[in-house]
């Protein structure tokens, strides 16, 4: 899983496909939420403000 900004979401889905051999599921952060689980306040790459979660 990554939480990403638009400039890493490349990375993140690049990564994702050579891990898990296969397409991720992408998420705009501000249109999803979960009982258990809060977004991180920085991106996975940098500190920017996360927008995509790719699971």
């Amino acid at each position: 899983m990554y939480v990403v900004c638009n400039e890493h979401l490349e990375d993140a889905i690049e990564e994702f496909v050579d891990v898990y051999e296969q397409s991720p599921d992408i998420y705009e952060l501000e249109k999803v939420s979960f009982t258990d689980w809060a977004s991180p306040h920085s991106c996975n790459y940098c500190e920017k403000i996360p927008k995509y979660l790719v699971v």
